[in-house]
C-alpha cells in the first residue's frame, strides 16, 4: 500500500470532565523492579486530570478499493507509538497527528511479518518474525529479529528451521508448513518452529539451547512474560477418525527454564480438547476449548503443573476470548487479566433493559468468585491488563452521552480509579473491538491500534482510516 496523503482535521480534545487531580484511594503500588532482560510491567499512576483528550494519531486516505494490508503488532514505550504494516516496522513520536512519511524511525525487513510478541522488554525492544527473500518463490517464515523499539535499530537477526504441518515432519519442500510462534522471558527470545523450539539470547542473538520434537508432536506456539510455556500438538494416527476430528489432536504444555530450555513440568490436557490457549504463564494460567470452539474452562496449574482450579464458562454467564489470527499467538487473549492470585474475565452482555456487565474475578487456587465490578447502566466493562495489584479496565458507553473511561479496579478495597473520560470520533468507533483491535495502556496513555486495514468497497475520492488513535490526559506534562 502507498501509505501517503494528507490528514483530516478534527479537534484535539475529545472530553473533558472535571479537572481536578484524583487521589488515589486504597494501598499505593510501587514500581516492579525491572532489568532490561526482563519482559517490561509497568505500574500506571493515575493522571493529575481526568480529562481525556487525543494524544496521538496516524491516519491515511489513499487506500485503494478492495485493498487489504496487514498490520501485525503495535507498541508503545514512553515516546513512540511502533507498528507493524506488511513488511515494515514505524516508529511514529507520540503527541503528533501522524501520517506516513512523518515516522521517527523506519524498519524494512526481507519480507513480510509473520510472527510477533505483544511483550517488550524492560530497555523497549521486541521481537518479530518475517519471511525470507521475499523476492523468491517461495519465502519461507524462517527469520526471527530484536528491535530496539525507541530508535527502530535492528538490534540482531537470526534464522531458524521450518518444518511441515500436520502429523509428518521433516522435508518441507511441496507441503503446507507449520506456523512459527515467539515470545520474551527473562534473557531469552523463544521460538517455535514445529519441529521444536530455539531459545536466542536476548543481547546477542546467539542460540542458547534448542528442543526437538518428533512426528506425530510438533511445537505449536509459546506463551512468554514471566515465565516460558511451550504448546504442543500431538495427531494419534488413528485412521478411523475423520480428519477434522478434535479426537485427532491432542494438547501439552512444557514449562521451560528460559536460561536453559529444560522442562520443569508437562501438563496433558484431556482428549477432545479442541484448543488451549495460556493467558498467563506464571502463574500458569490456560484457557480450554472443550467440545466447542470458544472458551470453556480456565485452569490454574501449580509449580509442578497440576491442576490446582477449574473455572468453568459453561453455564454462558461469563465470557473469556483468545484471538484467532493467522498469526501463532497463543497468550493473545484480550479480556483475560491474570494477577498474581485471580483471574478477572467479563460477563456476557446483558441487554434486558438497558446494556450492562460487570468485571468478574475468581480465585487461582480456589476457583471460587472474589470480587465483581459493575458496568452501570449503558455501559460495557473490559479487562485490559493487571497494573500492579490493580486491574485497569475499559468502560464502553452506548448510550451516545456518558463518555468511555479507562479506569482502575481495585480488588483488595473495591475501589475504582477514574484514570480518565473521553469520548471517540466515528472513524475510530469501531476501533475498540477487542478481537479486531490491538488495545494498549502504557504510560498513562491508551492505544487502540488495527490489525489490518481495508480499502474502500467502492471507488470514492477520499476515505480516512484510522489506523492508530491514542488518548491520554489533559494534565500537562511535568518538565
Amino acid at each position: 500500500m502507498v501509505l501517503a496523503g494528507a490528514l483530516g482535521t478534527g479537534g484535539w480534545l475529545l472530553w473533558a470532565r472535571d479537572g481536578g487531580a484524583s487521589d488515589t484511594p486504597g494501598k499505593s503500588q510501587d514500581p516492579i523492579a525491572q532489568g532490561p532482560l526482563d519482559v517490561r510491567e509497568t505500574v500506571e499512576k493515575p493522571p493529575a486530570s481526568t480529562n481525556g483528550q487525543m494524544a496521538f494519531r496516524f491516519s491515511v486516505d489513499d487506500m485503494k478499493t478492495g485493498e487489504h494490508v496487514e498490520m501485525p503488532g503495535m507498541w508503545a514505550t514512553d515516546r513512540i507509538l511502533a507498528k507493524g504494516i506488511n513488511k515494515t516496522l514505524v516508529g511514529l513520536a507520540i503527541g503528533t497527528d501522524a501520517a506516513p512519511g512523518d515516522e521517527k524511525w523506519r524498519l524494512e525487513l526481507d519480507g513480510p511479518i509473520c510472527g510477533y510478541t505483544r511483550h517488550v522488554t524492560g530497555d523497549h525492544r521486541t521481537a518479530v518474525l518475517f519471511r525470507a527473500n521475499d523476492w523468491a518463490e517461495e519465502a519461507l517464515c524462517n527469520q526471527v529479529a530484536l528491535v530496539d523499539l525507541d530508535d527502530g535499530r535492528l538490534v540482531w537477526e537470526a534464522k531458524f528451521p521450518v518444518s511441515a504441518a500436520g502429523r509428518e515432519s521433516g522435508d518441507v519442500a511441496g507441503t503446507d508448513k507449520d506456523r512459527p510462534g515467539v515470545a520474551l522471558a527473562h534473557g531469552t527470545v523463544a521460538v517455535t518452529w514445529g519441529g521444536g523450539t530455539v531459545g536466542y539470547d536476548m543481547e546477542k542473538g546467539a542460540t542458547r539451547w534448542t528442543t526437538t520434537t518428533t512426528a506425530p508432536c510438533q511445537d505449536m506456539g509459546v506463551a512468554g512474560g514471566r515465565g516460558l510455556i511451550v504448546r504442543e500438538e500431538c495427531w494419534s494416527g488413528d485412521e478411523s477418525l475423520p480428519a477434522g476430528s478434535p479426537q485427532n489432536v491432542t494438547y501439552k504444555l512444557r514449562k521451560l527454564d528460559p536460561a536453559t530450555g529444560e522442562a520443569r513440568w508437562t501438563y496433558s490436557a484431556a482428549k477432545g480438547v479442541r484448543a488451549v490457549d495460556v493467558p498467563s504463564a506464571d502463574p500458569a494460567v490456560i484457557a480450554v476449548s472443550a467440545g466447542d470452539t470458544v472458551v470453556t474452562d480456565l485452569i490454574s496449574l501449580d509449580d509442578r503443573g497440576r491442576n490446582r482450579a477449574t473455572i468453568s464458562l459453561r453455564n454462558g454467564a461469563y465470557a473469556a476470548e483468545c484471538s484467532l489470527t493467522d498469526y501463532l499467538l497463543i497468550d493473545d487473549c484480550p479480556t483475560i487479566a491474570v494477577g498474581k492470585d485471580e483471574v478477572f474475565i467479563r460477563s456476557k452482555d446483558q441487554l434486558e433493559k438497558q446494556t450492562s456487565n460487570w468485571i468478574i474475578g475468581f480465585d487461582l487456587a480456589t476457583g471460587n468468585t472474589t470480587k465483581k465490578f459493575d458496568s452501570g447502566p449503558g455501559a460495557l466493562l473490559y479487562p485490559v491488563r493487571m497494573s500492579g495489584d490493580r486491574l485497569l479496565a475499559l468502560r464502553l458507553s452506548n448510550d451516545g452521552i456518558a463518555p468511555n473511561a479507562l479506569v482502575a479496579l481495585d480488588p483488595a478495597t473495591d475501589d475504582e480509579v477514574p484514570y480518565f473520560y473521553f469520548g471517540l470520533p466515528s472513524e475510530a468507533q469501531m476501533m475498540t473491538g477487542t478481537n479486531e483491535n490491538d488495545i494498549v495502556v502504557q504510560n498513562g496513555r491508551l492505544f487502540f491500534g488495527v490489525k489490518a486495514a481495508n480499502g474502500p468497497a467502492e471507488p470514492k475520492t477520499k476515505q480516512w482510516s484510522y489506523l492508530v488513535l491514542g488518548i491520554g490526559s489533559s494534565a500537562p506534562k511535568k518538565p
